[in-house]
C-alpha cells in the first residue's frame, strides 16, 4: 500500500460553463489551486462533484486531466467510481487505476436499497477486481442504508483492498464503533461532525467544507493529532457555522460552487433540477466565509 491517508481531503465540484457543460479548464484550475494549498488529497467525482449527473465520458475525461496533475505530488487523490450496476463500478475503477488513481471512493447501490449482503457482495466483487486501495462511503441519506456495524467489520476483516471508510451517518456513536473495533482508516464525512470524529480516532475528513477554507479544516486536523484540544475546538466554533450551512441547507454543491466564484476560482451553475443560491444564502456565505481561511 502507498502512502497512508491523513487529513482534510476537499471533496472538489465540477465546475460548468453558463450551458451547464463542465468546465474543464476551469477544474484543472481548481486542482492546481488545492496542490498549492499543500492539500493532503483531494477527491473528485464525487456527491459534492456532480457524478449522478454527468454522463460517463465527462466523469472520464475528468478523470484522465486530473489524474496526471496530481501524479508525483504530495496531494493523494481519491476517485468516485460509484454506480448502480457493479458492473460499471469495477469499469470506473480500473480507469481510474490507469489514471493514476491512489484511491478510490465507492458506495453501494444508492437506489435499489441493497440488503446487508448484497452490499457486502458488493464491495466484495470490486475488492477482488482492483489493486488500488478502497474507501467504502456510509452514507444512510444518500443510499437509503446504513450499513451495520457488523456488515462495516466483516468488510474490514475480509477484504484486503478496502482499507478506509467515509463515514456519513451523522452518528457519532456509529464512528467510536468504526475507532474501536475496526482496522479501518476512519474518514469523517458529516462535515458538522469533524471536531468530535477527529478527537473519536477519525484519522481523516472527506470535507465539503475545505473546498472552501483548505486551510481551516486542516489545521482543525492537526491540532487535534497534536492533542491542543482547546485551540482546535476554538477553531472549531470558527468552522461550525459554515459546516452546518453546508450540511442543513440542502445546497451544499451550489454553497460551493458560489464560494468557488467568489474566490475568483471556478464555480460556475449546477446542473438542474439544483437551483443556484438566493440572495440571502449568498449574504449569509460571504459572511462565513471571512471568519475562515
Amino acid at each position: 500500500m502507498n502512502k497512508q491517508f491523513e487529513g482534510a481531503f476537499p471533496v472538489l465540484i465540477t465546475p460548468m460553463n453558463m450551458d451547464h457543460s463542465v468546465n474543464y479548464e476551469g477544474m484543472k484550475e481548481n486542482v492546481r489551486y488545492y496542490l498549492d494549498q499543500n492539500a493532503a488529497g483531494i477527491v473528485i467525482v464525487g456527491s459534492t462533484g456532480e457524478f449522478a449527473s454527468m454522463d460517463e465520458a465527462e466523469k472520464k475525461q475528468i478523470v484522465e486531466l486530473i489524474g496526471p496533475m496530481v501524479k508525483d505530488t504530495d496531494t493523494q487523490l481519491i476517485v468516485g467510481v460509484s454506480d448502480e450496476r457493479t458492473s460499471k463500478i469495477i469499469e470506473y475503477a480500473r480507469h481510474a487505476e490507469d489514471n493514476h488513481a491512489d484511491g478510490l471512493l465507492v458506495i453501494n447501490s444508492f437506489y435499489q436499497t441493497p440488503t446487508e449482503e448484497e452490499s457486502f457482495h458488493q464491495f466484495k466483487d470490486v475488492n477482488d477486481q482492483v489493486s488500488t486501495p478502497i474507501m467504502m462511503y456510509n452514507n444512510p441519506f444518500t443510499a437509503n442504508v446504513n450499513l451495520e456495524n457488523e456488515t462495516i467489520f466483516k468488510i474490514d476483516q475480509e477484504l484486503d483492498k478496502v482499507q478506509y471508510i467515509k463515514e456519513s451517518s451523522g452518528d457519532i456513536l456509529k464512528v467510536r464503533a468504526v475507532a474501536d473495533h475496526s482496522d479501518l482508516g476512519l474518514f469523517c464525512g458529516s462535515d458538522d461532525l469533524a471536531f468530535e470524529s477527529f478527537v473519536q480516532g477519525a484519522t481523516g475528513w472527506v470535507s465539503v467544507a475545505a473546498n472552501i477554507a483548505p486551510n481551516s479544516a486542516a489545521r482543525l486536523y492537526e491540532l487535534v493529532k497534536a492533542g491542543k484540544y482547546k485551540e482546535a475546538k476554538a477553531l472549531n466554533e470558527d468552522l461550525l457555522p459554515l459546516c452546518e450551512f453546508l450540511e442543513d441547507s440542502g445546497k451544499y454543491v451550489q454553497i460551493v460552487k458560489k464560494a468557488m466564484d467568489l474566490k475568483g476560482l471556478h464555480g460556475g451553475p449546477s446542473r438542474k433540477p439544483r437551483l443556484g443560491l438566493n440572495e440571502e444564502e449568498i449574504t449569509k456565505l460571504e459572511k462565513l466565509m471571512q471568519t475562515v481561511d
